[in-house]
């Protein structure tokens, strides 16, 4: 049985987010990075999105308000609107997404051009940019 990758890359989720989610391998780009952390939110794998933060931020970072959030809202879909760099060579990225869900019964959207960087090798999510910001 195979069951559809939250992300909608049109894969199945053992071979798209899955394996990133479980640690057993790492996002090679800034978007599987992005389309991961999306199913992340989905999954409810609170952990990752911890891992994946900027190492800076993670002291910040509250696991409870978190789980509270991702239980409260079902991630319904996401669309990759645009991408700068972030490709394996790069050392930063960003990517332009919107995000579609549903909470307390009603419908909403997140749009948000992210920045990406890399270090040692593996990509982290840095934060929100302005969109039209350029890397």
């Amino acid at each position: 049985m195979t069951t559809p990758c939250p992300c909608q890359s049109g894969k199945d989720f053992e071979v798209c987010c899955q394996p990133f989610l479980e640690g057993k391998a790492l996002p090679e780009t800034a978007e599987q990075l992005m389309r991961s952390r999306y199913s992340a939110y989905a999954t409810q794998n609170v952990d990752y999105l911890k891992e994946t933060l900027w190492p800076r931020y993670q002291k910040a970072f509250s696991s409870i308000e978190i789980a509270e959030y991702a239980q409260q809202t079902q991630w319904v879909g996401l669309e990759i609107l645009a991408t700068e760099k972030g490709l394996a060579d790069d050392a930063k990225g960003s990517v332009l997404f919107c995000a579609k869900y549903l909470a307390h019964g009603q419908f909403g959207e997140q749009r948000e051009l992210s920045l990406f960087k890399k270090r040692k090798g593996r990509w982290y999510y840095v934060e929100p940019l302005e969109e039209g910001a350029r890397l």
